[in-house]
């Protein structure tokens, strides 16, 4: 969508064609000199340095639909939409077109200062449209980890604004993920990210999480143990105090954990016990959200309704950075009459985010990719995977819906017995698929795949064809057949 109010032309100046070719030419770097460099100069995420280093950076140079090239001409495809989050598929020329329009009218302005700009404005209103009606509100950020850290903001000022001062301890999930700036790394529940930062952020607690195939005792049913792992809130609150809870962060389905769904039993029981306990329910939405499980937001899929939502990855389709928190109107009621709400960011709507988001979301829509995933592509994706991997030696259960699927690496698959060095054979497994090709990521033994939204039926074939023969590789590695 363009903004304009009047043309502003602009041409580039001419170029001879051997200069242009020269230039094109002196770019380009062989994937030897690439590596050289990144290794000199780049700190990458999440990763052992020192390591990478002395085997190389793979180099993508482009991409298109669902597929990657690398620096040697390879072509990937992308079981994993990027980090989540490129739903409409790489090369859409409506979002880069967007992009640049906007770039020309109003690059840049922020919105503090009792000003706005067009692409926030209509942002807003098309999410109010897409949500669930109780959320018509939303505060923009660059990211999930800082849109989580807003979120600790509006909950502690929505009980200020209550006179419950008191009430300041948020409650999340042993191995949860909610981003990576100190607050987001606390509310998340993984141990390696602790142990790296020292300075955590107060009152926040965990329960366990409702991972069925690797912690489930006894005899106990999968809706069983989702019930029981779900009463664990009830049992923290009542520890803490109930006057002292603010609220309760989950992912709807933990993402960075392992796709790990959880039973029917537990979202219900969840919002139950939050509403007992006047306690904000908050859905970290930034994988779930926009189409990933078939619903526009994965807490539909759920069936529970939060009272704050997370967005980020699927609001561009990973084009630009943008992140975003959703208020139920009670919440939005009280933040806005109740005085300043001292929160902000540099870049919070920023006009170019903002426009690109509009032209993802209208494609989401207007391409009907939501309604594709859960009514055609997604139960597709499901069914060939469940049928490709039932029985397989080392494949203990496959979890997810729509286009996101987590499927279990064990050593005995029938007794759910986990290799002892998980990480070692996930490592294993995702470096079989990268040498063949296919993206799909590994959580300690669990391999992880969501596709980009618009994947069709042959693509879904071939990713799930590599996938069995990366699994097959792997477990002829280790000598079980």
């Amino acid at each position: 969508m363009s903004y304009r109010t009047e043309e502003v032309a602009y041409v580039q100046p001419a170029q001879p064609a051997a200069s242009a070719q020269a230039a094109q030419a002196a770019q380009q770097r062989s994937t030897a000199e690439y590596r050289a460099l990144d290794a000199a100069h780049h700190i990458h995420p999440f990763s052992d340095m020192g390591s990478l280093n002395r085997s190389g950076s793979r180099v993508i140079v482009k991409a298109q639909g669902v597929y990657l090239w690398d620096s040697e001409g390879n072509k990937v495809i992308d079981g994993m939409a990027g980090l989540w989050c490129v739903n409409v598929g790489y090369g859409r020329k409506e979002l880069a077109d967007a992009a640049y329009r906007q770039m020309q009218e109003l690059p840049y302005y922020n919105t503090f200062f009792k000003t706005t700009h067009p692409p926030v404005i209509e942002l807003s209103a098309l999410l109010a449209e897409l949500a669930p009606e109780p959320f018509n509100h939303f505060f923009y950020c660059n990211s999930g980890s800082e849109g989580n850290d807003t979120v600790l903001r509006i909950v502690h000022q929505y009980w200020a604004t209550q006179g419950k001062h008191a009430k300041k301890f948020v409650i999340s999930r042993k191995n949860g993920y909610h981003g990576s700036t100190i607050a987001g790394g606390t509310l998340g529940g993984m141990g390696y990210m602790h142990e790296q930062m020292p300075s955590k952020v107060e009152n926040i607690v965990h329960i366990d999480q409702p991972y069925f195939f690797g912690e489930a005792e006894g005899n106990l049913t999968p809706e069983e143990f989702a019930l029981a792992r779900a009463q664990q809130l009830e049992a923290k609150i009542l520890e803490i105090g109930a006057d002292n809870v603010a609220a309760f962060i989950g992912e709807p389905f933990q993402g960075a954990g392992g796709v790990i769904f959880p039973a029917s039993t537990y979202w219900p029981e969840i919002q139950r016990i939050c509403r007992k306990y006047d306690i904000l329910l908050v859905a970290d939405e930034v994988i779930g959200g926009f189409g990933r499980t078939g619903e526009w937001f994965a807490h539909q899929h759920f069936g529970f309704e939060p009272d704050l939502i997370t967005l980020a990855k699927g609001l561009t389709s990973g084009y630009v950075p943008m992140g975003a928190v959703g208020l139920h109107s009670r919440v939005a009621k009280a933040i806005i009459e109740n005085g300043d709400f001292n929160h902000g960011l540099t870049y919070s709507g920023h006009p170019v985010a903002a426009a690109v988001a509009v032209a993802n979301l209208k494609l989401l829509r207007d391409e009907k990719i939501v309604d594709r995933v859960k009514n055609d592509t997604g139960p597709y994706f499901q069914k060939q995977l469940r049928e490709t991997f039932a029985n397989h030696p080392i494949v203990g259960e496959i979890s997810g819906a729509g286009l996101v699927a987590g499927l279990q690496l064990a050593q005995e698959p029938k007794a759910r017995k986990r290799f002892a060095n998980g990480g070692d054979v996930g490592t294993i497994c995702r470096d079989f698929c990268f040498n063949s090709n296919l993206i799909m990521r590994a959580t300690g033994d669990r391999m992880l795949l969501s596709p980009p939204l618009v994947i069709n039926k042959l693509e879904i074939d071939e990713i799930v064809s590599k996938a069995k023969k990366a699994i097959d590789a792997t477990a002829q590695q280790l000598g079980i057949s």
